[in-house]
């Protein structure tokens, strides 16, 4: 093939090309999500987006797919986040011609089958009505977070949906989300690898063959103020006590005060990273759960990646903590310690000695965030959404030799702040946490094995650290009650 049969618009394509690179990477970004399901249709873009990854086409069923794709060794898969649905692949390109007949089968004429539609539509369903809330607590904090700062706005619901939202989803909704929001122009083509010119308009103009519509632009909303600390608490029968914690911040990667911060972030509690200071203090010195963790940016299902995920960008983000479950008789103590922390960073902002460690190890550590082609594609996705030309990776470590303490913790100061706050806490005995953090009463902890004389000096201070939530700003949630 020598033309496109469509002009190409080069705004549009995003390659990252790699001679060397044996394999051939697809990306392809609809500028739909989550926030785009309709009122009482909450999951629908998830579930639209799992019919392309696990449905079956107009010419072969979904085990007929499966059956081709396995001798190419290779995939393809569809996921929904928030503000971005990702259409992709990866295939050797000795096998690349074989794999796109079905890669635009796939995409082009979905059969959107009554079976394939109640087989996903359940396990959908399973997951908000099993799997989440009894099989994985820390993912559950995480979801209970995020609703209750975003409600009330197109981010109110997490990208699974609702379980009446799943319910009332029919067969014909899922064909009219994919029709208005699978068009051709509506999208953003990320191709890499051994990649010819002559591929890329190959791939443009089979994309062309969507139906024409219109592209789905951001439209900004406000989310509610935070005033005080406001705790929610979902009751269940739970051996160890998972925590959450957070507050909306107007502030997006790309900025120099982002990378500011990202410093104060790392140092703080960089993603299973155990010289991070949270880490230090919680698992560390006192061997209270697995990690202890900080974050600016969303990060989904955190207890699967060390690194964090591509294409789940976001114009609304929020600083999170998140400390993974604790023994239930140090949940109070082990709250406290996160939250006196945090505030000594918010109030005195870092030492020199570890900010000039910490960004060392960032203009490194960022090396290893993309080290496939694939990876480095999904990270030009996210530059084209966020609108930085440099790209983000580079102006990361770029930023390290740049930024200094005083922008720090300027940055701190600016975004960051200890006293208004959305708290989760996944746990029994509901009332028993109420009483004692609507009292503020002493957290007193027993070790198994010996402390440090330092260690049980700073105890002391941490057992009685004064939190002060008001007892009418603490609610309590069944489990069972949650996601309806």
């Amino acid at each position: 093939m020598t033309g496109s049969l469509y002009s190409m618009d080069e705004k549009r394509i995003v390659k990252e090309i790699d001679k060397t690179d044996p394999s051939v990477s697809l990306r392809i970004w609809f500028k739909a999500g989550a926030k785009d399901d309709p009122a009482g249709k909450e999951g629908l873009a998830m579930l639209t987006a799992q019919m392309l990854s696990e449905g079956g086409t107009a010419r072969n069923t979904y085990e007929q797919i499966l059956e081709k794709m396995f001798p190419m060794a290779s995939s393809y898969y569809a996921s929904a986040s928030m503000e971005m649905t990702i259409f992709a692949g990866r295939v050797h390109k000795d096998n690349l011609d074989d794999y796109l007949k079905l890669f635009y089968e796939q995409l082009l004429t979905p059969a959107f089958g009554e079976e394939d539609f109640s087989r996903i539509k359940q396990n959908s369903l399973n997951y908000l009505k099993t799997t989440l809330k009894y099989s994985n607590d820390e993912e559950l904090g995480k979801a209970v977070l995020y609703n209750n700062i975003f409600a009330a706005t197109p981010y109110g619901h997490i990208t699974s949906g609702t379980i009446s939202g799943l319910e009332s989803i029919t067969l014909q909704d899922v064909k009219d989300f994919y029709a208005k929001y699978f068009n051709r122009n509506n999208f953003v083509l990320g191709i890499g690898g051994d990649v010819s010119e002559n591929l890329v308009k190959q791939v443009w103009d089979n994309l062309m063959k969507l139906p024409e519509g219109k592209e789905n632009t951001f439209k900004d909303f406000a989310v509610k103020e935070i005033k005080g600390k406001k705790v929610t608490i979902v009751e269940k029968n739970a051996s160890a006590t998972a925590i959450s914690m957070g507050f909306p911040m107007n502030l997006l990667r790309g900025s120099r005060e982002w990378y500011a911060l990202a410093i104060a972030n790392s140092w703080l509690g960089e993603h299973r990273n155990s010289s991070s200071h949270l880490y230090q203090v919680i698992r560390e010195q006192r061997g209270l759960n697995y990690g202890d963790y900080s974050y600016i940016e969303n990060f989904p299902n955190g207890g699967r990646y060390q690194l964090p995920p591509v294409n789940v960008a976001r114009n609304k983000q929020i600083f999170e903590i998140w400390i993974r479950p604790v023994p239930n008789e140090t949940k109070h103590f082990a709250f406290r310690a996160a939250m006196r922390e945090f505030k000594k960073l918010v109030e005195d902002g870092m030492a020199k000695e570890d900010f000039e460690l910490t960004r060392k190890f960032l203009k490194n550590y960022v090396l290893n965030f993309a080290t496939t082609t694939n990876e480095r594609l999904g990270y030009r996705l996210d530059d084209k959404f966020y609108g930085i030309s440099g790209g983000h990776l580079l102006t990361y470590r770029k930023m390290m030799d740049e930024i200094t303490l005083e922008e720090v913790n300027s940055a701190i100061k600016k975004h960051w702040q200890y006293g208004n706050m959305e708290i989760v806490f996944i746990t029994d005995n509901a009332q028993e946490l109420t009483d004692a953090l609507a009292s503020d009463k002493p957290s007193p902890i027993s070790y198994a094995t010996p402390k440090s004389q330092d260690i049980l000096e700073e105890d002391k201070e941490i057992i009685n650290f004064p939190v002060k939530i008001d007892k009418n700003s603490i609610k309590t949630v069944k489990v069972e009650d949650l996601f309806k």
